[in-house]
């Protein structure tokens, strides 16, 4: 048994770039003309204000561990909130 030392395998690469852009400009497209990247943005803000608003003092200890652990990110500029806290709604 003679093994042949030459790979069987031919090396390739392809170049997704172009594939890429058309995927992003199709994204873009399917968005519609509507879309308003900075009423989503400011709906996305209001919406994690949201769903940390209200919490009992257990819960806000509970948030306020998890954003020091960096579990949570800290987001001051959200609407109603400070720096770690939850916005109370």
């Amino acid at each position: 048994m003679d093994q042949d030392l030459t790979p069987d395998h031919i090396s390739f690469s392809i170049d997704l770039t172009f594939e890429e852009a058309r995927r992003r400009a199709e994204v873009v497209a399917a968005l519609g003309p509507d879309w308003d990247p900075v009423a989503a943005l400011r709906d996305e803000e209001a919406a994690y204000s949201l769903l940390y608003s209200g919490l009992d003092a257990e819960q806000q200890r509970t948030y306020d561990a998890l954003v020091a652990a960096g579990v949570l990110p800290d987001n001051p500029g959200r609407p109603g909130g400070e720096p770690g806290r939850a916005a109370a709604h």
